[in-house]
Formats: C-alpha cells, structure tokens, sequence
C-alpha cells in the first residue's frame, strides 16, 4: 500500500511540473503532461528494478564474500538465522564513518551495507547490534520503500535545482511575463519542498521498529544503544561529504544531518528517545532473566 501510494505521488508531482513547465515555456500542457506520465512511469518501473543498485553504486558499495570478509559473513549469516531471513548479500562502503543501511526489493534481493569506520570503530556486539537492526528493517520490509523513496527525492531535488537555475534566468529577462515566473518560482520552492515531504513520509516510526527488531535478534539492546550514540557522535565530528542527502533516511542515522535541522524535519526520530528506549528494553529483559 505504502509503495502504491509513494509511486502515485511521484507520477503525480512529476505531472504537476509538466504543466508548470509548459506554461513557462508556453508549450502544449497536453503534450508536456504526457511526457511528465510516461516519464513517472519510467522511473517507477527504474525505481523497482534498480533502486537498490543505484544506491550501492552511488556510495561505491563493495559486494565482499565470505572469503574476503570471513567475520563480518559469520555475524551476518548467524543473524539471519536468527531472524529467521535468507541470507543476504553484504557490501562494504569505504567511509571512515561508521554507519550501515539495508536495501533491496524484498528479503530474496536484500542488500546489508556497512562503513569500513563501522568494522574498525564499533565493538563487536555494537556491530552486531547495527546488523540486526538492518536486518529487522528487512524483516520488516522497510528497505524497498525508503530505497524507492531515496531514488524519487533525489530525481525531485533535481528537477527543484533545474527549477531555480531557470528563476535566475527568467528573472534576468524583462520580457518574462507575470505567470512565467510564477510558475517557475512554484517549481523552483514547490520540487524542493516535495522533495522533503516525501523522505518525512518514510515515517520515523519503522527505525523504532527496527531498533526494536534488532535488539530481540541479537538479544543486546544496549550494544545497539551504544552503538547509536557513538555512531551520531562520529556523525557530529565529520559528516558525510560525498552522496545525496535525499538518501539520508536508508541509514541507521542520517550521515548528513545536523544540530541545526529541526526535531520536526529530521528524517530519524532522535537518537536520544531511541537509545532510551533500548535501555528501557535492557531493564526489562534484565528483570525477566
């Protein structure tokens, strides 16, 4: 439902900036909207098939095998297992930053992605703690959905960017008329805000459940709690430099955010409410055992 729903939205704001385009350009609305569809089709069809790929190829993703990475494939497999998933495949992202995403259509085609700074910089059962809880957004079948929805909000960003470069040059020409630059001033603010809406629609509540999900697979919440709070410290010092900020949401913490972005905005819920509540899942099992 969540995928139908997100494609829809897609086709249709990609519909909306044709139209808008053709009245910049005083073209045939017709025409344009017709090609604004077939263009939303073409990249759900893209976004479907090769979202995943695009993703991994766009942060250099390495697929590592057992012989290359015999540790890592050990802790992966004997999650799976736990989690009762199929195995899936594992890349390696050269970033001293540690951090980690799941991606793929389905758990038959799920991709399991961590830092090179995740292997050196987290203790064991802190990164087995990241594992699992990418391995529970598989099990929840979150990753095609936020992997689809990096995909459209980077297209959308830019179109948003295409937008503003043709507000600077409108702008620049007195002979532009009144809903000339109205409608690019519309697709230059509207695209970009689209853009957000759409990461915020990948709703915060599935990295609670992944959380949630991670710490009964690997039965240590508070590895991943300290995990999480040692990652968005690593986050804070040096944030990401190379990638798109529209994938931010794929990762167990956004490589891109900041102390200025807005509670609100925030693609993640915050990490504190998210390592209390692993604490709190830590007292429990403590006082059940």
């Amino acid at each position: 439902m969540k995928t139908a729903i997100l494609m829809g939205v897609l086709t249709a704001l990609l519909m909306i900036t044709g139209y808008i385009i053709s009245i910049v350009f005083g073209l045939d609305p017709y025409y344009v909207v017709t090609i604004a569809f077939v263009l939303a089709m073409s990249l759900n069809l893209i976004s479907f098939w090769y979202s995943d790929k695009i993703v991994l190829k766009m942060y250099k993703a390495e697929i590592v095998t057992e012989n290359i990475a015999p540790e890592l494939y050990s802790m992966v497999s004997t999650l799976s297992m736990k989690a009762g998933l199929p195995m899936p495949k594992i890349a390696v992202i050269n970033n001293e930053i540690p951090n980690a995403f799941a991606t793929g259509r389905n758990s038959e085609n799920a991709v399991v992605a961590v830092t090179s700074g995740a292997l050196s910089l987290l203790q064991r059962d802190e990164l087995e703690g990241v594992l699992a809880h990418e391995l529970g957004h598989i099990k929840n079948r979150d990753m095609f959905i936020s992997t689809m929805a990096a995909v459209i909000a980077g297209t959308i960003g830019y179109l948003g960017f295409l937008g503003r470069i043709m507000l600077w040059s409108r702008g620049s020409r007195r002979e532009s008329g009144y809903s000339q630059l109205i409608g690019v001033f519309l697709l230059a603010v509207f695209i970009p805000l689209a853009a957000m809406l759409i990461r915020l629609a990948v709703s915060r509540s599935r990295e609670y459940e992944a959380d949630k999900e991670g710490a009964r697979i690997s039965g240590k919440p508070h590895a991943l709690a300290d995990a999480l709070v040692r990652i968005e410290q690593s986050v804070k010092k040096n944030p990401m430099r190379h990638g798109s900020p529209a994938t931010g949401h794929l990762f167990i913490i956004n490589p891109f955010s900041s102390e200025s972005l807005m509670t609100l905005l925030s693609t993640h819920p915050s990490t504190r409410s998210r390592v209390e509540r692993l604490r709190e899942m830590t007292k429990i099992t403590s006082t059940s055992s």
